[in-house]
């Protein structure tokens, strides 16, 4: 059976409070009890010490006539009972009653000898008094508070033992009305915290449904649902903002994921058609036999791209991924500039288009992975020649700014416009009215070269004057980060992120 976590609370919190008042009602019995007996006694020894010296002083009164003391005693005796609520009776060595304020009050004329051998061998050595409650071995008629103390004639002899006896119906009512008081006390707590813990746990309960229902229809696929009417500073509400924004960013990358997949789709539809189309004109005879080897050309260019493509998202795929692994090292970036510009040669010249900045004499050193620096120069040129006119110019530069080395390239041309400058980086982003149509592009290259650049520790930006020129900056470091060449590892966003030990190959903080 399910069992609410209100449900659950409730039953804890009122089996501990259950716990706790008759733990807390035994407790206060036997203090009470104690007291009272410790109360009763008090008072019984004062007046049987009373009581005590009233028989010495009779039974050994010269002027007493002989016999008559007896009868004195005993008038004594009940007033002295009387005043205290008690009843006496004096008894001789062998616990033999001799006399009693109350004969009622006793069973027998015989004290158990047992009794008087335990009072006497238990007497406080002071004060020579025996508590005990109880009915002295059947000699009472009831259970009562019984003081004891010994009796000594004038010879200091021990003649016998004077009782005085207290009922217990005091503690039998005492305990009636404390329990019935208690319980009742009991039970109006036990209802206001009963109320008290219901209230509470709505304020805890209603929060945490909440969420529980939110979370249960996003697992059931409603990607918009969030939390709402849950603020404050305690713990759920914690939870209740950390459940929305693990939402927003799970929506997002959904969103990105659909997006993604829906580029993907018509990047590659736009290739695919195009080359089923010149098949399909040449195998039904609609593409002239002098036409077919142009055709097939075009073919083999669009199969190239669709390659490149491929290409290009299965790197994205791995370097946001952590698949690749990144090995850094010191190397001038020179050579890497200059490399890029050579492979790209006959591009260049047909194009008609001027390099400028290009040297061999300057060194500039730089810590990143040469092969991927090499492809976020490649990329960058890339786009630089596919948006250079005829006639127009592409520069390279390298400053060093302190521990980082500032390179760009720059080229002439129409440029990108203000609105798009922020989205240029992004997948699939492709501003053909400002840069003009090329069926060359896939819309990854300047992604692929964002997360590279922030894989190797820098950043890049982009600076553009629209319809006159656009330059791409990057930043890399000029020395290792790390000391003995750790490698930097990517978050999910291609972002810089923990440390890796070559030697272990386990994350460093």
């Amino acid at each position: 059976m399910r069992k609410s976590i209100s449900t659950a609370f409730f039953s804890m919190v009122s089996t501990l409070m259950v716990l706790g008042i008759v733990l807390m009602g035994c407790s206060e019995w036997v203090l009470f009890k104690n007291y009272f007996a410790k109360d009763r006694y008090e008072t019984l020894d004062q007046v049987v010490n009373v009581a005590k010296r009233t028989a010495e002083y009779l039974v050994n009164s010269e002027t007493m006539p002989q016999g008559a003391e007896l009868d004195a005693l005993n008038t004594k005796l009940e007033i002295i009972g009387e005043s205290a609520e008690a009843y006496l009776f004096f008894t001789d060595r062998q616990g033999n009653v001799l006399i009693a304020s109350d004969p009622d009050k006793l069973t027998t004329t015989t004290v158990p000898l047992d009794i008087c051998q335990r009072a006497n061998a238990v007497a406080d050595p002071d004060a020579r008094h025996y508590h005990a409650f109880g009915d002295l071995g059947g000699a009472l008629t009831e259970k009562s508070y019984i003081a004891a103390v010994e009796t000594i004639d004038d010879q200091s002899l021990f003649s016998g033992w004077l009782f005085l006896c207290s009922s217990g119906a005091q503690l039998t009512d005492f305990k009636q009305q404390f329990w019935s008081n208690f319980l009742m006390s009991a039970c109006v707590m036990l209802l206001c915290a009963s109320v008290l813990t219901r209230l509470l746990m709505r304020q805890l309960t209603d929060p945490l449904q909440k969420v529980t229902d939110a979370a249960q229809r996003f697992g059931g696929g409603d990607l918009s649902v969030r939390v709402e009417g849950v603020e404050g500073d305690g713990e759920v509400a914690d939870l209740a903002r950390t459940f929305n924004q693990m939402a927003e960013n799970i929506q997002s990358n959904d969103n990105s994921r659909g997006q993604f997949m829906g580029n993907i789709a018509h990047e590659l539809r736009t290739p695919m058609t195009t080359i089923k189309g010149f098949v399909d004109g040449i195998l039904d005879g609609t593409i002239s036999p002098e036409m077919q080897n142009h055709y097939l050309q075009l073919v083999s260019e669009e199969t190239g791209r669709l390659a490149r493509l491929i290409q290009n998202m299965l790197d994205l795929s791995k370097l946001e991924s952590g698949e690749y692994q990144v090995n850094a090292r010191m190397f001038n970036i020179w050579e890497t500039l200059t490399g890029v510009a050579l492979a790209a040669e006959q591009r260049i010249n047909d194009g008609m288009i001027e390099l400028e900045g290009l040297t061999m004499d300057e060194k500039v050193l730089v810590y990143a992975d040469p092969d991927l620096i090499h492809q976020v120069a490649y990329n960058l040129l890339d786009n630089a020649i596919k948006f250079t006119p005829a006639g127009g110019t592409i520069r390279f530069s390298v400053e060093k700014l302190g521990p980082e080395a500032e390179i760009s390239i720059w080229n002439s041309g129409q440029g990108i416009s203000p609105e798009a400058l922020p989205y240029v980086f992004e997948r699939f982003y492709k501003e053909d009215r400002s840069r003009g149509l090329h069926a060359r592009g896939s819309g990854l290259g300047l992604n692929i070269c964002k997360v590279l650049v922030n894989l190797a520790g820098g950043q890049i930006r982009v600076e553009s004057q629209q319809g006159e020129w656009c330059r791409f900056v990057f930043t890399l470091p000029t020395c290792s980060p790390n000391p003995g060449g750790m490698k930097r590892l990517p978050d999910a966003a291609g972002q810089p992120g923990a440390v890796e030990d070559p030697a272990s190959m386990k994350p460093v903080e």
